[in-house]
């Protein structure tokens, strides 16, 4: 991995609050979490048409009849989670959403991974299983589920 796939990385990182902070802002002065979600996903799918045009990619309308069923459904997980943020963000705050939204990803991945799950096979070791506790345990210090509500 070289630097500049690190920092992006972390770029996309540090833009994932923000987008959910500007989509609860959004719907708080509109009609909603759900209709702000929808902007979000029009405004995204339009600057991602651009962007593929601009590509100039090859298509072939065949090619997408033999796409398998489950090869569609990342947009309908993408839509719930941006819907589910712009609910949450005001109620929880950016930083514990995104350590849950981390430590779930986290999760997910190393049982996607150890399972094989579309990808070659990668079984969970003990220094994973490790990482996954001390991210817990920071989601929980962040979090602080024991703490009052605002304090």
């Amino acid at each position: 991995m070289n630097a500049a796939s690190l920092g992006l990385a972390i770029l996309i990182g540090t833009l994932l609050p923000l987008q959910a902070l500007i989509n609860a802002a959004l719907g708080k002065q509109t009609f909603g979490a759900v209709f702000a979600s929808l902007v979000s996903f029009s405004v995204g799918t339009g600057v991602l048409v651009l962007w593929w045009l601009a590509s100039r990619p090859a298509f072939e309308a065949t090619v997408l009849a033999k796409v398998p069923w489950w090869a569609w459904t990342g947009g309908a997980i993408g839509a719930v989670y941006v819907a589910a943020s712009t609910l949450l963000i005001p109620r929880m705050g950016a930083a514990a959403l995104i350590c849950l939204v981390v430590f779930g990803q986290l999760l997910g991945s190393i049982l996607l991974d150890h399972f094989g799950v579309l990808h070659t096979r990668q079984p969970v070791d003990l220094l994973r299983v490790v990482g996954a506790v001390l991210v817990a345990v920071g989601a929980l210090l962040v979090v602080r589920p024991w703490a009052a509500q605002g304090g």
